[in-house]
């Protein structure tokens, strides 16, 4: 039902958004997650992990992260307490949100859901007005559930003739036929209209069974024809359907017992003895077996077998006391308190690897225990059923619980070591802050930006040069300065090593002497005197500078825009700095408020999950009380009925020996023939089928 209810929700959560597809009821059509933390919640919920993902949702909806998926959230949290048992929650978010907005099909399937909840807590009331929100038809399989459910409303209110109308003119498939038939025939005979329900209980339990379930259902159907007419005084006509009872199926018990006492009515007490005999071999914890046990010697004292009826008497006397010894035992048992412990054990492993908690899990299997013997027919009950899976929720909270307990306390350190840390970075942060190192790198960028300007104004393409280009250009500049300098700047001796930096050749250099003087009048302010070693000097340096012009001119396009994306990069890893700058003042006044308000916050989680752990143990203990209870009356009742069983053979006993010792002329008769057992049958295993 899990993987129905389930697929209902999702079609819910994909039918919302999508108004175009609004009337098709059965479509699912594609939704899209627009909210992370909605995805996260579904990660949780599609693991399986109910509890794990309505925790998540709630607190999204509380921070509000959700703002895209705040319908289908709502609506998601209905399901997921709808299968975590929460009725009264689920109904009231399916109420304010299942509107005709909601495609017809999908409203109804949700509706139909919280009916069976409600009708499996005992809200009938609820359950009844949960299935008349269903407008229309549904699905044929869920409309054949859901007339079903609604007849067994009827029938446990006690409407037995809105019951018959309704089932009565109900027609489907297999195997909802047969439930409908069959409780419709219970209804007939709770209405005292026997003759009427024949029809209806012989059908299903003449049908062929084609599962385990419905083979179950037939016994089911024929006993309760048979004790009808037994309880009609009819027991001709309760041998047939009695008779139809699988020796091996969870009923054969009862089965057996009226079916002697149908024969026993008729006068047959030898064939009463064949059921009886039977039933004498089987658990003495069955109430037909116990009576049974009387039921026995009953018979031979009717066949004047005196010596045979007073053996099985005093056999049944011995059993009743022995078994009324164990029921003893099971009860300090159960008293000690350690039965829930016991029953939940393996189940809890199961729950490590991947189980289910909620409204669907049941429970099957039982602990190798004195008292489970004696509690199959209790733990198979439905209150003890319901009552169990609170319980096992409770534990399911209480780990819960100290998880989170010892999760607070992690955060406790967490907020330890983060202001140790605050502490010791005080300092060095105080410092930086105290540097304003990003305004000083700010203005190096506002100063590199103009040098840009100025250098693309001016198109300097030495500027950019490499480091070598620079050297080179300047070299040249100088060399060209000195050539180009007037005599007054020095002798050239000095101008020349002051351009190439080594002294002049010798040859050169008295050349020069030489024609210096004579041409200094001449040559004036213009500069270094105009010959032929100067003139040469003058064009292998133009040719040199032309060529590094060239190069750097080449060059100078590309250069300017990686300069321009470099400062573009530097002045975003400004501003990355600039921003970080500010989250650290901004850090440096919040952090002891934020820590503290953590810590507060903490310390407030703390104390109520402490508070909550103090009430759940409180609530834990009223319910395994409540449940010991239930099973130590079971056991009660149990030893009340051996007791009375026990007090019937020991009277008959003492009447058949008064009547034996005041009547000398009696003499006991020789012993009849021993009656042959029928064949000896498992235990049942079918579990009663659903009504």
């Amino acid at each position: 039902m899990r993987a129905c209810l389930a697929a209902c929700v999702l079609a819910v959560l994909a039918a919302m958004p999508a108004s175009a597809r609004r009337h098709d009821p059965e479509k699912i059509p594609v939704t899209r997650i627009r909210d992370l933390h909605y995805g996260d919640v579904l990660f949780y919920y599609f693991q399986r992990k109910d509890f794990e993902a309505l925790t998540h949702l709630l607190a999204y909806e509380h921070w509000s992260r959700m703002p895209h998926h705040e319908d289908e959230a709502r609506l998601l949290a209905g399901g997921m307490y709808l299968d975590l048992g929460m009725h009264n929650e689920a109904g009231e978010i399916f109420e304010s949100v299942l509107t005709r907005d909601v495609p017809t099909g999908v409203r109804n399937r949700a509706w139909f859901y919280l009916a069976n909840v409600w009708y499996a807590r005992g809200y009938l009331d609820k359950a009844e007005a949960a299935l008349r929100k269903i407008q229309g038809r549904m699905s044929p399989d869920l409309e054949a559930q859901k007339e079903l459910l609604y007849g067994n409303v009827l029938m446990r209110e006690g409407r037995f003739d809105e019951a018959i109308q309704l089932l009565s003119g109900w027609r489907g498939e297999q195997p909802w036929s047969a439930y409908a038939r069959f409780n419709l025939g219970v209804a007939l005979v709770r209405a005292k209209r026997l003759n009427d329900a024949d029809p209806f209980l012989s059908g299903v339990g003449n049908m062929l069974p084609s599962t385990t379930e419905l083979a179950a259902l037939r016994d089911r159907a024929n006993l309760a024809l048979g004790y009808a007419y037994l309880q009609a005084e009819e027991p001709a006509r309760a041998r047939a359907p009695l008779s139809r009872v699988r020796l091996n199926g969870p009923y054969s018990d009862k089965a057996l017992l009226g079916l002697g006492w149908a024969d026993s009515a008729l006068g047959d007490y030898q064939g009463a003895l064949t059921p009886w005999m039977e039933l004498r071999g089987r658990n003495v914890l069955d109430s037909a077996v116990q009576e049974a046990y009387l039921a026995v010697p009953y018979a031979f004292s009717k066949l004047n077998a005196n010596a045979q009826s007073a053996e099985y008497y005093e056999s049944a006397v011995n059993s009743f006391e022995s078994e009324n010894g164990r029921l003893d035992g099971a009860i300090a048992s159960i008293e000690k308190g350690d039965m829930l412990s016991r029953v939940l054990g393996k189940d809890e492993v199961q729950d490590q690897e991947g189980s289910h908690y909620g409204w669907f899990w049941q429970l099957k299997n039982l602990p190798d225990a004195p008292e489970s013997r004696y509690l199959y027919a209790v733990l198979a009950g439905h209150d003890f059923q319901e009552g169990l899976k609170n319980y096992r929720d409770m534990v399911y909270l209480s780990g819960t619980l100290e998880k989170w307990d010892g999760d607070m306390v992690a955060f406790e350190d967490m907020i330890t070591t983060r202001e140790a840390a605050f502490a010791e970075r005080l300092p060095r942060a105080d410092a930086l802050l105290a540097s304003d190192a990003v305004g000083k790198l700010q203005q190096r960028d506002v100063a590199l930006e103009n040098q840009l300007r100025a250098i693309e104004a001016q198109h300097d393409v030495a500027a950019l040069g490499t480091a070598t280009e620079r050297e080179q250009w300047a070299r040249i500049q100088r060399i060209e300065a000195a050539l180009n300098a007037p005599p007054e700047g020095g002798s050239f001796d000095e101008r020349f090593r002051s351009a190439f930096g080594v002294a002049p050749p010798s040859e050169q250099w008295q050349r020069l002497q030489g024609t210096q003087a004579a041409l200094a009048g001449a040559a004036g302010a213009a500069g270094t005197a105009d010959t032929p070693e100067t003139a040469e000097l003058r064009a292998r340096l133009a040719l040199v500078k032309g060529v590094l012009q060239y190069r750097l001119n080449e060059a100078y396009g590309a250069r300017l825009w990686q300069e321009h994306r470099s400062l573009k990069d530097l002045s975003l890893a400004l501003n990355e700095a600039q921003s970080r700058w500010i989250r650290v003042e901004r850090a440096r006044k919040n952090m002891p408020a934020n820590t503290g308000e953590f810590a507060g916050r903490v310390a407030h989680l703390k104390k109520r999950i402490e508070a909550l752990q103090v009430r759940l143990v409180a609530t834990e203990q009223k319910q395994s009380e409540y449940l010991a209870k239930v099973a130590v009356d079971e056991l009660e009742q149990q030893k009340d009925r051996l007791a009375a069983y026990q007090v019937q053979a020991r009277f008959a006993l003492a009447t058949m020996y008064d009547r034996a010792a005041n009547d000398e002329s009696s003499r006991p008769q020789k012993p009849a023939a021993p009656v042959q057992k029928g064949a000896e049958s498992d235990e049942p295993q079918d579990a009663e089928p659903p009504k």
